[in-house]
């Protein structure tokens, strides 16, 4: 694989903004490395941070390049702050810098495919949310959407979270339900139209604290009768356990096969 530190202007965001890819490399002699060999440009995986996190996390906590490069896959790792993958009342337009400008740039600075069927997200925690959140929203670009230990519920950011922070998620409303950035009703929303789902999977340890949530969202994607694949199994909100889901995320994906 190759590894792009990569820095660059965000119109979205009125910033200087940075990312982390990394880029299949077939490599013959490279020592305890197995590289797929597709052609073409490459699928891509946007994966998403936490919110005490950035865009290096998942390199320094996981083997996230070594589990994608058996694959052949692109992985795109944006910085998005403790934005909530939201447009901000400040002006930076987080949501609009995911959803739209990023893959536009990551497409045109590196050789990834735009193929619906070659483009997918996931996340944990607060990226789990975004993660979700672009699957619902913007089906017709990602072909599945993974969530690890996901905000399901973002009125827990609002509510729930200790400092009281999030509170500009409101942004005037007094609630968030039944808004863009409420999960049950994006999800609603999807199941209702006629458009092409894409694939969902969620997973969440049964310590987590975020565990109830992610109960209540897998429940209501069953009775809405989106496709939704759902795992959990003991484990806590931390890096051993977004270790061993993100490999499970990755069989997960509808990838064509390599060559």
């Amino acid at each position: 694989m190759a590894f792009i530190d990569c820095h660059f202007f965000s119109d979205s965001l009125g910033v200087s903004s940075s990312m982390y890819v990394i880029l299949p490399q077939v490599a013959r002699s490279q020592i305890g490395m197995h590289a797929a060999e597709r052609g073409g440009k490459h699928p891509t995986l946007y994966l998403l941070h936490g919110l005490s996190d950035d865009h290096t996390i998942w390199l320094r906590r996981t083997s996230i390049e070594r589990y994608a490069s058996a694959l052949g896959l692109a992985v795109v790792m944006p910085a998005v702050n403790r934005s909530f993958y939201a447009d901000m009342p400040n002006g930076q337009k987080y949501w609009q810098f995911i959803s739209e400008e990023l893959p536009r740039l990551a497409q045109s600075f590196f050789p990834l495919s735009d193929k619906r069927e070659d483009n997918f997200v996931a996340g944990l925690s607060m990226g789990g949310y975004g993660a979700m959140k672009l699957g619902l929203t913007c089906h017709e670009r990602f072909a599945a959407a993974a969530s690890l230990s996901g905000v399901m519920d973002a009125a827990w950011a609002v509510n729930g979270h200790p400092s009281g922070e999030f509170q500009w998620l409101l942004n005037g409303k007094t609630s968030l339900e039944g808004t863009g950035l409420d999960l049950f009703h994006l999800a609603g929303e999807l199941a209702s139209s006629k458009v092409r789902q894409p694939k969902l999977y969620q997973c969440c340890g049964t310590e987590d604290f975020l565990y109830n949530a992610n109960i209540r969202f897998r429940d209501h994607c069953r009775e809405l009768g989106l496709e939704l694949t759902y795992e959990e199994e003991p484990g806590t909100h931390d890096w051993g356990y977004w270790d061993a889901k993100i490999q499970q995320v990755l069989k997960w994906l509808p990838l064509t096969e390599s060559k």
